[in-house]
């Protein structure tokens, strides 16, 4: 007898745990743990008491619908409590009739079970990474972050590539990882890599618009400022700190016309998921390049490429269901999504951005991979988005493995994997730590 009044007491514990979040508004729907129909004849009534003194109702289901996110038997011959305010009950039976329908009418495929389940998802208030998380686990489907993500690289296109790399370098500080002649590759933080192409050589022309920013995160913003301005660097936007702002910052102009914003993220109520990233970031700070002139006591923690675009929700599902990001801040125009620990990319609605909507973008937004094969074979499979090429390209030095796709507002995606080389070996250092 002790070991199960144990058991329920736990279970109890749990129902009434769901109940306050439910109350709180943080979560729609919760479910109790299964349990065979006679326990749950001694169970429902103590659930009940307790859920309501959570303002939480209670309905007994014997028939849990089943979809990808959990295995199909989880509950199979067992009775499970829905908690729940409000509607939410209405909902999950529309689901299950949804589902239903979907199967006798022989349109239950792969897609729509997929959309069912994440239904169940958002229902349960699980965020987008989290229902792919199940989905991953339970049925083929994938999003990249599942092929071994290791950081992301900014490609820009430069007409003298030598200049552009002295300033990245010398001014800015950033750590020159590898030097391919018609391409640099540079570390800017942690995991998040920035590379200078030779536009001679490379995808775009300097004559297409440089449809990006790229953001430098940093606390010493006056410091930076006052550098920047000794070294007569281009400044497009003034250093003025607002009060109660979210962020403050500056922006400057490269060599070729590239926007750099240096900012710092306060604390505010639309960074509260931010900031504590930004802190464990601070710790990992990548000292500057030996031959900089960058002071000591300045640093960069953390980058944000900023891509524009015109449509903002079909964005946000591209980035969480085939990249697999998750959303770390929503500005309303602008969706910042975290890529690595030190890298994150933002989506920015182009009717308030810095640039506007472009065809061509001289740009390549880029992820480097460990299992680049998978990758590739999972989106030619799926057709996720076009590939620009339709085999693996191997760099003819062999020291990359490569391809690259079209998104869907016409920004190139390249994914790369680096070999141990001799041009390699200090890239593939951080990479592999």
């Amino acid at each position: 007898m002790g070991p199960k009044l144990h058991k329920k007491s736990f279970d109890l514990g749990v129902v009434g745990a769901f109940s306050e979040v439910i109350n709180a508004g943080v979560k729609q729907l919760a479910l109790s743990t299964p349990l065979p129909p006679d326990e749950m004849d001694n169970f429902i009534e103590d659930a009940k008491k307790i859920a309501a003194k959570h303002n939480v109702l209670v309905y007994r289901e014997s028939d849990l619908i089943v979809t990808d996110l959990f295995p199909a038997d989880i509950a199979k011959g067992l009775d499970v409590l829905l908690l729940f305010q409000g509607t939410t009950k209405d909902n999950y039976l529309m689901l299950k009739e949804d589902q239903k329908l979907l199967k006798d009418t022989a349109q239950y495929n792969e897609k729509n079970r997929r959309m069912i389940s994440k239904r169940f998802g958002r229902m349960l208030s699980y965020s987008p990474q989290k229902i792919n998380g199940l989905l991953s686990m339970n049925t083929p489907f994938k999003t990249m972050i599942n092929f071994g993500l290791k950081a992301n690289n900014l490609f820009l296109y430069y007409d003298n590539l030598k200049k552009a790399g002295e300033f990245y370098v010398k001014t800015l500080g950033f750590e020159l990882m590898a030097d391919y002649k018609m391409a640099q590759i540079m570390r800017m933080t942690k995991d998040s890599y920035l590379i200078l192409v030779d536009a001679t050589k490379g995808m775009h022309t300097t004559e297409e618009p440089k449809t990006v920013a790229l953001a430098l995160l940093t606390d010493q913003l006056k410091e930076w400022y006052e550098y920047l301005k000794s070294k007569n660097v281009k400044i497009k936007d003034d250093f003025k700190e607002k009060e109660n702002s979210a962020h403050d910052g500056f922006i400057i102009v490269d060599p070729e016309g590239y926007l750099l914003e240096f900012e710092r993220f306060n604390q505010h109520q639309e960074n509260e998921r931010f900031i504590p990233l930004l802190n464990q970031n601070k710790e990992v700070v990548v000292q500057s390049a030996h031959e900089s002139d960058v002071p000591a006591e300045l640093s960069i923690h953390s980058t944000i490429i900023w891509l524009y675009y015109k449509e903002v929700l079909a964005m946000q599902h591209f980035y969480e269901d085939v990249y697999g990001f998750e959303e770390v801040v929503d500005q309303g125009w602008t969706k910042i999504y975290r890529v690595s620990e030190t890298g994150f990319m933002a989506i920015v609605d182009e009717k308030r951005g810095m640039h506007k909507f472009t065809d061509q973008k001289a740009v390549n937004v880029g992820f480097i991979l460990d299992d680049i094969e998978g990758w590739f074979k999972y989106v030619k499979k799926n057709s996720l988005f076009e590939l620009k090429d339709h085999e693996l390209h191997i760099e003819k030095e062999t020291r990359y493995k490569a391809f690259v796709g079209y998104g869907p507002e016409k920004y190139f995606i390249e994914f790369d994997k680096f070999f141990p080389h001799q041009d390699n070996t200090r890239l593939l250092k951080f990479l592999m730590e």
